[in-house]
């Protein structure tokens, strides 16, 4: 944890479009936020559903269930159409073509999908990834177990860790210097889940052997900033529906077509495109090859719902939004007395931000802080944020406050307040 520098002499007024919600009528999308009397500031753990995804779930159990690429009858056939054109959907929001597009039961799965599939098949002994240990447990754990599974063959790889620096980004020095002969992946969270802060590894271009895999944890920015897959040069890039207006348990793997040959069928059985010959499996073509078993049809389309309210919305009002909202909510903490922010975007030069802010108060934990918080109707999320147990930022509880397109100024305002007050009486 680091101290906040001199507090501001004011508080930004924000744009017009970060006063209230930055599209007229989006409150009203949300029927949780207009049924609910507190502030729902935890959109980084999950973001609120827009009445197209929950119609759209409520649609496939009430309308025509099926299952998709199975039956010639109508109704199959219409749903598998769903699916083909969600995946286009998705493949257009990130740039990418529709066979890099996986679709898996989550962004954990998509990066234990990359570690079992690719990691396993590709990882000789000596071989290492970079990685960060500050990053959420999903992009952790998947690494370790691979690890500790190739041990068990005879063969040995390492895990190089590298640091994140105060404004919540991986240390691009550190991780270049990190590199070796050896280095095989390096796998980054594109937006902190914790910090807030945005790493890209452009500062990299160039520098880095093309061999070496790419691999960005998209969890955070997705639906969030405008996420291209040929500006982050990735490999493998996963998202998690749920974070982006849609349902839970739905996710998206992006393979790069030039890893697809490198790849082990994962999940094998049905639709997953595999076949048997002498010498055992056969891979099938993408994105099959990864999808084995049903796919998760309603959580499918609810994303193809979600995707199309990102559309209306627009991702550069929902980024510039967010950068509003952020840069308030650190003018309205920072002069308050025993306030300390995490690294993220309360130590930038220049104005950013991203949603995320995370802070402590002394005097009180900050598990007791987010207790308060809520009885007094502000909803955050307190403790270690899926750190890894164990690792060198386990034990930093700290509350952070993530904000969407339905967060507003006075929401902000209010809750600030509200902090401060709290830091009055515990001081």
């Amino acid at each position: 944890m680091v101290r906040a520098s001199a507090p501001e002499t004011s508080t930004p007024t924000p744009p017009a479009a970060a006063r209230g919600p930055a599209h007229p009528g989006v409150r009203a999308l949300f029927p949780a936020l207009t049924e609910a009397a507190e502030v729902y500031l935890d959109s980084a753990s999950t973001t609120q559903k827009p009445r197209p995804v929950i119609d759209a779930v409520h649609r496939y159990h009430r309308e025509r269930t099926a299952n998709a690429g199975r039956g010639t009858y109508p109704w199959a056939g219409a749903l598998t159409s769903e699916v083909v054109a969600v995946r286009a959907a998705m493949a257009e929001f990130i740039g990418a073509a529709p066979d890099e597009v996986v679709f898996t039961g989550g962004a954990t799965a998509g990066l234990n999908a990359v570690a079992l599939s690719w990691g396993l098949a590709n990882l000789r002994d000596g071989d290492e990834i970079l990685y960060s240990p500050r990053d959420h447990a999903s992009n952790v754990y998947p690494w370790q177990h691979l690890r500790g599974l190739l041990a068990r063959f005879g063969r040995r790889i390492e895990l190089m860790p590298y640091r994140v620096n105060e404004l919540g980004e991986a240390d691009i020095e550190d991780v270049a210097a990190r590199i070796t002969p050896r280095t095989r992946m390096i796998t980054v969270a594109h937006l902190h889940h914790v910090f807030g802060g945005l790493t890209t590894l452009e500062e990299l271009r160039g520098r880095i052997d093309p061999r070496i895999a790419l691999c960005f944890d998209c969890s955070q920015s997705g639906g969030h900033v405008p996420v291209r897959m040929a500006e982050l040069n990735a490999d493998f890039a996963v998202f998690a529906a749920h974070k982006m207006f849609g349902a839970p348990g739905t996710g998206v793997l992006y393979c790069h077509r030039r890893r697809h040959s490198e790849l082990l069928p994962f999940l094998p059985g049905g639709n997953s495109g595999v076949s048997l010959d002498d010498s055992g499996l056969v891979g099938g073509a993408m994105p099959q090859l990864l999808e084995g078993g049903t796919h998760n049809l309603p959580g499918i389309l609810a994303l193809g719902a979600a995707l199309e309210v990102l559309g209306e919305l627009g991702l550069d009002a929902i980024t510039a939004h967010n950068r509003a909202l952020t840069r308030r909510l650190i003018a309205g903490l920072r002069p308050i007395t025993g306030v300390e922010f995490t690294p993220g975007p309360a130590y930038a030069p220049c104005e950013t931000g991203y949603g995320i802010v995370s802070f402590t108060v002394a005097g009180i934990s900050a598990t007791d802080l987010g207790f308060v918080l809520s009885e007094l109707g502000f909803l955050v999320r307190t403790g270690a944020h899926c750190v890894p147990a164990g690792g060198p930022a386990a034990d930093e509880d700290s509350v952070r406050v993530s904000t969407h397109i339905y967060t507003t100024v006075d929401e902000i305002d209010r809750f600030t307040q509200c902090v401060a007050t709290i830091a009055e009486e515990v001081s």
